[in-house]
Parts: structure tokens; sequence; C-alpha cells
């Protein structure tokens, strides 16, 4: 999959696509369905993702506390394992949120992509105060000759499928329903960074990486599994908090002991996968407490892994 970050003077191989918009953050199985809506429209054209980096939401609401199921490169390699050839991730500055709808759709959308189809949710909005709508898109796409598909919302017993709605499971502290409708278990990626070794005194080694701009989920301790950059996959527990028995720090972070593994992973980026949340964060008497539910939290999680390759 080939990345471009302006959708003007495209190479000529890069427009002519069919586009799916929005942001798709966590690249659920709604957001596939966009996808394959695109693709049948237009099966003999590229198929392509365009939406914004950073969020919308981060650059209006700086404020507000990380919400992000997916960073830029994760929510690359997961459009990239769905089959989408081109991405055009646009800067999303307050510059460019007051492009009008109308040029959005003539000028980067017709002249600059050359788009020949477009698909989006029902809900996608754009331009100016998000003056275009749907009905807009349509009637301004099919008037410079792009088609459109507007799929409708995937729908369970629970309602329609969001990612307002896995962010609620993750931080409510059920990874298996974020997994149920990201169609793959929920990651946090980052860069393992030095702790205070405490974890290695008390038998139990662990990987130290800041939540950065993720999501928080609920607080606790997690069954995980963990990638390296070599492909290599380990199972592991995790922490995600701030150690009230250590270290009541003012940030979150995760902590992953790997299961089986011995070796140095500071600097490398890990991909951690959460796949059961085991219980609630929790502040212990001491370090002879807290070493002996670790090893209870480990024993749990090995159990709850088992079949997870």
């Amino acid at each position: 999959m080939r990345i471009f970050h302006d959708w003007r003077e495209l190479p000529r191989d890069a427009r002519g696509a069919t586009v799916a918009l929005g942001n798709f953050d966590g690249v659920h199985l709604g957001h596939a369905a966009v996808l394959r809506a695109a693709h049948v429209a237009r099966p003999d054209a590229p198929l392509a993702v365009l939406t914004f980096e950073p969020h919308p939401r981060e650059v209006f609401r700086p404020d507000d506390p990380p919400f992000r199921l997916t960073l830029s490169a994760e929510r690359a390699d997961a459009l990239a394992g769905l089959g989408v050839d081109l991405l055009y991730e646009l800067p999303f500055h307050p510059e460019f949120s007051l492009m009008p709808a109308e040029d959005f759709v003539s000028a980067v959308l017709h002249r600059g992509l050359e788009a020949r189809h477009l698909a989006s949710g029902q809900d996608f909005a754009f331009g100016h105060r998000r003056g275009g709508d749907t009905a807009f898109l349509a009637a301004r796409a099919e008037a410079l000759g792009m088609g459109v598909t507007l799929v409708p919302p995937l729908m369970d017993a629970e309602g329609p499928l969001s990612s307002t709605r896995i962010r609620r499971a993750l931080q409510d502290g059920y990874p298996e329903r974020a997994t149920a409708e990201l169609g793959r278990p929920w990651a946090i990626r980052g860069e393992v960074m030095h702790g205070d070794a405490r974890g290695r005194t008390i038998g139990f080694p662990t990987a130290n990486i800041a939540l950065g701009r993720h999501l928080e989920p609920a607080r606790g301790v997690y069954a995980v599994t963990v990638r390296l950059p070599s492909g290599a996959q380990y199972r592991g527990a995790a922490n995600i908090g701030r150690r009230p028995t250590v270290n009541a720090g003012p940030e979150s972070r995760l902590e992953v002991n790997l299961f089986d593994f011995s070796g140095d992973l500071y600097g490398q980026e890990l991909t951690v996968a959460l796949h059961a949340y085991l219980r609630p964060e929790m502040k212990f008497s001491g370090l002879d407490a807290l070493k002996a539910q670790i090893a209870v939290d480990a024993a749990e999680a090995r159990r709850r892994l088992e079949g997870v390759g």
C-alpha cells in the first residue's frame, strides 16, 4: 500500500481510484463494510482510502483526553490488511478545516484524486463547519461524474457498530467485545522505555510502554499477546494503570511481562494486543503481596490464552 499526504500533483498511477472516505479510527468491521462496498462498485479501479491526520477532534478539542483506537501507523497497517492499495492521509489543521465542502469535492476528490467512485458511511460530514453531508456529497459528486455509494451502519443486537461503542467496551473492561467488533484484538503499539526495573527484582521483568495518544482502557491486568518487530509473538500479562503499590504517578502506562522470553527490548516497538481483562488495578500492602498476586495473574493469563496463536 502506498501512502500520500497531499492530493495535489499525485502521480498518474495514484489517481483514478475508488475512494472510501472517513476517519477510520479502529478500522472496525463497519469500516470493512465500506471498503467492500467501494471495491464492489468499481472492482476495476484501485481501492483507496482518504482520511485525516490528526483526527479533527484532536485539532478542535486539544484538551480532551486521548481517545484514538488506532494511531496513524496502526491504522495504515489495518487498512493494508483489508486490501487497500492507496492511502491518502491528508494533514488536518485549522487552515484545512476552513475549506468549503464544495472545494473538498471539486478540488480534492475530483481534480486532485480524479476519483472514479466514492463510498462512505451515512454519517460522513466534511468541509468548513461540517457543511457537507452525504446528500451534498452524492449530488455534487454525481454532477462531476463520480459515482457514490452510501453504506448503512453495520448492526447487531446492540445497535449500530461504531468506534464510540468500541471505545466504551474497552473503557468498561470488555476487550472481548472490542475484538468481536474490530475483527481482531485491540492493541497498543509503542516503544519500550526504561522503567524503574522493579519488576526484574521481584522475578517478573516488564517492558514499559507509554500510552501516548491511545485511548486508556480500563485500568487493571490483562492477558495479552505481544508482537515484536521481528514478527515473533509471545503471550504475556500486562498491567495498565498508575501502579499504586509502588508509584502512584500522574500518568498511566502499560507494563507487560512476556512469558518464556529473555532479552533486551529497550527501544523496540511492541504491539500489545488485549485478549481478556483479569482484574482491576489495586494497591497491595507491600512487594511480597504484589509478587504473589502477579504469579496468580500470570497463571490465569496463561490459562486464558490457551489456544491463542
